[in-house]
C-alpha cells in the first residue's frame, strides 16, 4: 500500500523508490505482487507515467485511510499524543527562516529537550504530505487548500533605492516617477504587489511597470545590486530591513504600498495533533507575531484568509 502510494504521488516509480530508499525492481515486483494477490490491476504503465485504474483508484483511497491509521497508531504508542517528544519538521522562507524562525526554535528547543526540529529552509512552497512536513510557515496569501493556517501577522511589501541613486535622480512622488529610475528584478515568485490608492483619495497609478536593468536570482543578491545604486529594489519589508537600518537603503512611496501580504503558519489536517506540533504552535505563534508586530509596526489591517 505504501509503495503503491508513494508511486502515485511522486508520479513515478522510480521517485518512490528514491524516497522510500528501495530498488526500483523491488518496488514494482512488490506492487505485481500485491496486484497479483487482489487478482486486479491497479495500475497502467507507460514509458512516461503511471496512471490508476478505476479498481486502482478506489483501493489507493482505501489504502491512504488505512495507512494514516497505521501512522498515527504508531505515534500514539510510540507516545507523540501522550508526551510532547519525537522529531518536528518545519519549513520557511531562506532569509526569513534564519532571522525569525530560528532563534524561534532555538528558544523552543530549550523548553522541550525531547523533541527534535529539522528546518527546511527553502524559498518554495513545500508539499507538507508528500514532504513529510509537519509544520510551514507561508508568506502570501494561501490558495484554497485542505490545510489548516493559523494566521500570525502580515508583511509589507516595499519600494526602496539607496541614498546614492536618490541623490542623482531625485526622490520619487508618485510611482509614475519610478519609469524614470533603473530597477533590479528577482527572478523568482514574489506577492503581487499592484499599488494602491492613497486613502485621501487621490489617485494613484494602478501599476508603475519597471523593466530591470538588473536581474538576479536571490533577494540577497537584489539588495547588494540596490545598494550599490544599481536600481530601485521591490521586495518584502524584512529583506530590506537590515539595509534599511544600517543606511544602505531607503524606502521610498510608501504611502502607495500595496495591501500587506498575510503570514500563516500552515499544517495538515491528518487527525490527532501530536503533542509536539501543538506545544510548537502554541509557543511559535505568539512568538512570531511579535517578530511581525516589531517588524512592520505601519501594518495596515486586512481581510484574514484560510
Amino acid at each position: 500500500m505504501l509503495l503503491l502510494r508513494e508511486a502515485i504521488d511522486r508520479g513515478s516509480l522510480s521517485a518512490a523508490g528514491r524516497a522510500l530508499r528501495i530498488p526500483v525492481p523491488t518496488v514494482s515486483r512488490k506492487i505485481s505482487d500485491l496486484e497479483a494477490q487482489l487478482g486486479a490491476k491497479l495500475l497502467v504503465r507507460t514509458t512516461r507515467s503511471l496512471t490508476l485504474t478505476d479498481v486502482g483508484v478506489a483501493y489507493l483511497a482505501a489504502a491512504r485511510r488505512i495507512l494514516d491509521e497505521v501512522d498515527g497508531a504508531e505515534r500514539e504508542a510510540a507516545g507523540e499524543f501522550a508526551e510532547p517528544k519525537g522529531e518536528l519538521v518545519l519549513s520557511a522562507p531562506i532569509q526569513f527562516g534564519r532571522l525569525h524562525v530560528l532563534p524561534v526554535v532555538a528558544d523552543f528547543l530549550d523548553q522541550f529537550p525531547k523533541i527534535g526540529v529539522r528546518l527546511l529552509l527553502a524559498d518554495r512552497n513545500v508539499h507538507l504530505v508528500d514532504d513529510h512536513v509537519d509544520m510551514a510557515l507561508r508568506i502570501g496569501r494561501l490558495a484554497n487548500s485542505t490545510m489548516i493556517a493559523t494566521r500570525i501577522g502580515t508583511m509589507r511589501i516595499v519600494t526602496a533605492a539607496s541614498p546614492a541613486l536618490l541623490a542623482r535622480h531625485g526622490s520619487p512622488a508618485v510611482p509614475e516617477d519610478l519609469r524614470d529610475l533603473p530597477a533590479v528584478a528577482v527572478d523568482g515568485p514574489m506577492p503581487e504587489a499592484n499599488w494602491r490608492a492613497l486613502p485621501s483619495g487621490r489617485a494613484a497609478a494602478d501599476s508603475a511597470p519597471l523593466p530591470p536593468r538588473f536581474a538576479v536570482t536571490t533577494t540577497e543578491a537584489a539588495v547588494d545590486a540596490a545598494i550599490r545604486g544599481i536600481g530601485v529594489v521591490r521586495l518584502l519589508h524584512y529583506q530590506v530591513v537590515e539595509a534599511v537600518e544600517a543606511g544602505g537603503l531607503a524606502i521610498i512611496l510608501d504611502d502607495f504600498e500595496p495591501e500587506p501580504v498575510p503570514v500563516h503558519l500552515v499544517h495538515a489536517t491528518r487527525g490527532q495533533m501530536p503533542l509536539k506540533l501543538r506545544r510548537f504552535l502554541d509557543f511559535a505563534a505568539p512568538a512570531l507575531r511579535e517578530r511581525l508586530a516589531k517588524l512592520s509596526p505601519r501594518d495596515r489591517p486586512s481581510q484574514a484568509t484560510s
